[in-house]
């Protein structure tokens, strides 16, 4: 079905508001995919934080006029399928990278991040990327270590000259069996 002008303005602005605030790009050439599985991708792409889109090339390259994905312009060619990350860098590419696993006619064409467009074997480098929460907990225990070294250093000086938990097992090994308590003498009463 053929949009008006109305329509393919509101397909660009659509499509360039998400294009400003995307992380990365993945156009790839769908043509042989039934509609069921382009169903499935499209539901996995939502899970996901991907904005899946099939939108002609002429609009595309309009849409991403004065962002960071405008060196893909002459590169539109074919039937393309258009995945933005919306949330992290790595989604769209783990998505189309899931996709083309199971089908062969799902092939990626284009990666584009930070303004900088690679080849198609990307898709494995940017889906290999760590999730936010990934990325979290690396950083996390990147910030820990030192501590926790420090810790075992401290521990492991002690353990070296007789002390930390070693020195107390030892020292309770040693102590003789009758404890004597020395006698506390009493405090002189208040006269009041």
């Amino acid at each position: 079905m053929a949009l008006n002008l109305s329509q393919k303005q509101e397909v660009v602005a659509e499509l360039a508001d998400v294009a400003a605030k995307a992380h990365s790009l993945i156009a790839a050439e769908y043509a042989g995919i039934t509609v069921g599985q382009m169903t499935a991708m499209r539901k996995q792409a939502r899970d996901n934080g991907v904005y899946l889109k099939v939108v002609k090339n002429t609009l595309a390259s309009r849409a991403v006029e004065g962002t960071e994905y405008e060196c893909v312009k002459d590169s539109l060619v074919g039937p393309l399928v258009y995945a933005f990350s919306t949330e992290e860098p790595g989604a769209a590419g783990r998505l189309i990278k899931e996709f083309a696993k199971g089908n062969d006619k799902l092939q990626p064409k284009l990666v584009v991040v930070g303004g900088q467009m690679y080849p198609a074997s990307h898709v494995d480098v940017l889906a290999s990327l760590p999730t936010r929460e990934q990325a979290l907990a690396m950083l996390a225990r990147v910030l820990a270590e030192p501590a926790s070294m420090f810790a075992r250093a401290i521990k492991a000086v002690g353990d070296k000259l007789g002390g930390g938990d070693a020195a107390v097992e030892a020292s309770a090994a040693d102590a003789p069996a009758e404890t004597s308590v020395e006698a506390v003498p009493e405090a002189p009463a208040d006269p009041a």
